[in-house]
C-alpha cells in the first residue's frame, strides 16, 4: 500500500435503479467474481451455477432496475472501486434457509452479503468505507439489526457498533460458496460472527 492510499478517504453511496452503468462498471465483465454478479444468496445452487455469467448478469440488472437492490459503491474521486450489498436476510432465499444462520428475529434482520473491490484497491481501506456505508444506510431504513458472515479470520468489527449479536465467542462465516477439503467444509456451519 502506497502511503498517500492508507489515508485515502472514499465517497460511498447508495445505489439506484438507474445506476446500472455504474454497477456493472465497479464489477467488471466476470461480475465481480467468476459470472456470480451477486446473484449468490438469491438463487438455489443449481440455479446459481447454471445462469454463473450472462444470465446472473440479467437477473442482477433487472433487480437494480426494479429498485430491488439494497447496496452501494465506494468511489476514488470518480472512479468507482468497490460494491457492498446488503438487504432484508428473508430477501435472500439461499440465506435465509442457512438453517446455522438462523436466530429468533430472523425478519427483522438485515444481512451483508457481499463486497467486492477491483483488485487495485484492496487493502487500501475500501471495504471498512463500504461497511461504514452499509451501516448508515440500513440506519436510514430503520434497520435495528444487521448481521455480517466475514470469510475467513473473524477481525474486530467497526466501533460504530450497529452489528448485533448473539453471545458466545465469535467465529467466522464464509459467504461464499464452501470449499471442500478433505471431504470437509471450510467455514460453514458455525454461528454467525456478530458483535454487541
Amino acid at each position: 500500500m502506497r502511503s498517500d492510499d492508507r489515508d485515502r478517504s472514499f465517497t460511498v453511496r447508495d445505489i439506484t435503479r438507474t445506476d446500472w452503468p455504474l454497477v456493472e462498471r465497479v464489477l467488471g465483465p466476470r461480475g465481480g467474481c467468476g459470472g456470480c454478479w451477486c446473484t449468490y444468496w438469491n438463487l438455489a445452487p443449481k440455479a446459481w451455477l447454471a445462469g454463473k455469467g450472462e444470465t446472473n448478469r440479467r437477473r442482477l440488472k433487472q433487480l437494480v432496475a426494479r429498485g430491488e437492490v439494497q447496496a452501494c459503491v465506494a468511489f476514488a474521486g470518480d472512479e468507482p472501486v468497490g460494491w457492498c450489498r446488503l438487504g432484508p436476510k428473508l430477501g435472500f432465499p439461499r440465506l435465509a434457509a442457512r438453517r446455522t444462520l438462523r436466530v429468533p428475529d430472523d425478519e427483522a434482520a438485515w444481512a451483508v452479503t457481499c463486497f467486492y473491490i477491483t483488485a487495485r484497491w484492496r487493502r487500501r481501506g475500501v471495504a471498512t468505507a463500504l461497511l461504514d456505508g452499509a451501516i448508515a444506510q440500513a440506519r436510514r431504513r430503520g434497520v435495528r439489526r444487521l448481521e455480517g458472515y466475514p470469510q475467513g479470520a473473524a477481525r474486530a468489527l467497526p466501533a460504530s457498533g450497529s452489528v448485533s449479536a448473539r453471545p458466545g465467542p465469535p467465529r467466522a462465516r464464509c459467504s461464499w460458496p464452501p470449499r471442500r477439503t478433505s471431504g470437509r467444509s471450510t467455514g460453514r456451519g458455525s454461528a454467525p460472527r456478530t458483535a454487541p
